[in-house]
C-alpha cells in the first residue's frame, strides 16, 4: 500500500478503507476479556453489544449462524472472554470485533473442559438412570471419602451420630482439592469398592470456587463412581454446584449434610414407626384374641357327647336302611310295569304277516287289471290319433281334387289378393306339380265395407 503525501486529499471512504486494511493486517484472532453493555439482539438474529473494563470499551458484534451455537444466553453485566478479529467499520468509521466464539470469564476454558467431560460421559451411558442403584433404607456401615481436615467430614459424622449413632463409618483419606487430588479421590474411591466393607459410599467436600471444586469434575473420578461395587452419594458445595462426580453417582445431596442425611435413618422416626407398628400390633392381636375367644364359645355350645353322638348316628343310619329298601321296592315295581307296558307295545306293534300278504295279493291283481285297462285306454287315444291326423293330411285333400297353390318364393298362397298377373306360381296336385303364370287375379270382396 502506497502511503500517502502529507499535501494529499483522501476522502471519508479512502481514510476508512486504509484504516480497515491496516487493523485487520495487524491483528489475527484474539481472545478479549471484559463485561456486556448495551446488549442488544435484533430481529435478524445478530447480536449487538459493548465489551468493557475499568478504562475502556470496544463495540462487537456477533452474527446470528455463531451466536447460536452457544448454549447459554449472553446478558448485561457478564463478565466474558469473546474469540474475535478486530475490524474497522468503514460506514460509520468505527473500531469493532468480529466474534467467533464466546465463553464465560473465569471459567471459560474450564466450562468449557467441564461440557465437553459432560458431554462424552453422557454419550457413553454413565449418566442413565437405568444404571444408578438405590440407596440401602437401612446401612450399617457408611464410608466416607473426603479430606480428614475437611469440615465437610465433621458434618457427615455429626449428622450421623445424631440420626442414627449406632452407624459404623469407614473413612477413606483423600485431598479434595490441589495437585493430584483427582487421582488420589479415584484411588480412595477404587480402595473403597475393593473392600466393600460399606453397605454406601459418601464422596464429598465444602464449597468453593470451580476451580476448587475442579477435582470432582475429573475423567478418574468419574469413572471410579461408575464402576464403584456399592451405590454411591455424592455431596460436593453447596446447592448451585454441579460436577460430574453429581451425574455419575447414583444419587446427588447438594450439601454433605445432606449428603449423611440421605444414606441414614433417623432414630426418631424409627422409634415412632416402631411405636406406631407395637401399637397396632397390639391392636391385631386383641382383636384377633376377641375373635377366638368368640369362636371357642361358639364351639363349646356345639360340643356334644360322643355316646349321643352314637346313638343319634345309629338312629338316623336305621331310617337311611328303611328309606333304601322302600326305594329299592318302589324302583323295582315301578321298572316292572314299566317292563309290562313295553311288552304291550311290542305286541301291538307287531305286523299281521297273513293280512299283509292277502293285502299283497289283492293289490297285484288290481295291479294287473290297471295295467290291462291303461294299454287298453293308450291304444284307443292311438287309433283316434291317427284317424285325426289321416284326416289333416294335405295329401288326403290333395287326392280329392284339391292342389296347392305356392308363389315364387316357396309361400302358400291362400288369397288372390296376394298375388298379381304375370307373377309365375306353381301348382301341387296329389301326384306332380305344374309351372303356371297368372293372366288375372279376382280379390274377394272385402265383407266388412259390403255390409258398411
Amino acid at each position: 500500500m502506497n502511503k500517502p503525501t502529507t499535501d494529499a486529499v483522501v476522502t471519508v471512504s479512502e481514510l476508512n478503507r486504509r484504516a480497515r486494511e491496516l487493523v485487520e493486517g495487524a491483528f489475527p484472532l484474539v481472545w478479549v476479556a471484559g463485561e456486556i453493555s448495551n446488549f442488544t439482539r435484533a430481529t435478524s438474529g445478530h447480536c449487538y453489544f459493548s465489551l468493557k473494563d475499568a478504562t475502556a470499551q470496544v463495540r462487537c458484534v456477533f452474527f446470528r449462524h455463531k451466536a447460536a451455537l452457544l448454549d447459554w444466553k449472553p446478558e448485561n453485566g457478564m463478565q466474558v472472554e469473546v474469540r474475535a478479529l478486530p475490524s474497522f467499520y468503514e460506514a460509520r468509521g468505527e473500531f469493532q470485533l468480529g466474534v467467533e466464539n464466546m465463553r464465560q470469564s473465569g471459567s471459560g476454558a474450564l466450562f468449557e473442559a467441564f461440557e465437553r467431560l459432560k458431554k462424552r460421559l453422557q454419550q457413553e451411558g454413565l449418566f442413565d438412570a437405568s444404571r444408578k442403584r438405590a440407596i440401602p433404607a437401612l446401612a450399617r456401615t457408611v464410608g466416607v471419602v473426603t479430606s480428614p481436615k475437611a469440615a465437610a467430614l465433621r458434618d457427615v459424622l455429626t449428622t450421623l451420630a445424631r440420626r442414627m449413632p449406632g452407624t459404623r463409618v469407614v473413612i477413606y483419606p483423600a485431598p479434595v482439592q490441589g495437585q493430584g487430588a483427582a487421582q488420589r479421590l479415584a484411588e480412595a474411591i477404587a480402595t473403597a469398592s475393593s473392600r466393600a466393607e460399606a453397605d454406601v459410599l459418601i464422596v464429598c467436600r465444602g464449597g468453593g470456587s470451580i476451580e476448587d471444586l475442579w477435582s470432582f469434575n475429573d475423567e478418574a473420578v468419574a469413572r471410579a463412581i461408575a464402576a464403584c461395587s456399592m451405590p454411591v452419594v455424592v455431596g460436593v458445595g453447596h446447592e448451585t454446584d454441579f460436577t460430574i462426580a453429581d451425574f455419575v453417582a447414583d444419587a446427588r445431596a447438594p450439601t454433605p449434610t445432606a449428603a449423611a442425611e440421605l444414606v441414614s435413618a433417623s432414630r426418631a422416626e424409627l422409634a415412632a414407626r416402631l411405636a406406631a407398628m407395637r401399637a397396632r400390633l397390639q391392636r391385631d392381636i386383641d382383636r384377633m384374641l376377641g375373635f377366638r375367644a368368640q369362636q371357642l364359645d361358639y364351639l363349646g355350645r356345639r360340643l356334644v357327647h360322643p355316646g349321643e353322638r352314637v346313638r343319634v348316628q345309629a338312629r338316623h343310619l336305621l331310617q337311611l336302611g328303611v328309606r333304601l329298601k322302600g326305594g329299592a321296592r318302589r324302583m323295582v315295581e315301578a321298572r316292572s310295569w314299566r317292563v309290562a307296558e313295553l311288552a304291550s307295545g311290542l305286541r301291538a306293534g307287531r305286523p299281521d304277516l297273513e293280512g299283509l300278504l292277502a293285502r299283497q295279493d289283492e293289490a297285484r291283481v288290481r295291479l294287473d287289471r290297471g295295467h290291462d285297462r291303461f294299454l287298453e285306454l293308450l291304444a284307443n287315444r292311438l287309433v283316434r290319433a291317427r284317424e285325426s291326423l289321416a284326416h289333416l293330411n294335405p295329401q288326403a285333400v290333395l287326392e280329392r281334387g284339391y292342389s296347392i297353390v305356392a308363389a315364387e318364393d316357396g309361400g302358400i298362397v291362400r288369397d288372390a289378393g296376394a298375388i298379381h298377373a304375370g307373377e309365375s306360381v306353381t301348382l301341387r296336385f296329389a301326384r306332380g306339380s305344374a309351372l303356371s303364370r297368372i293372366e288375372a287375379a279376382f280379390p274377394a270382396p272385402d265383407v266388412t265395407n259390403s255390409k258398411e
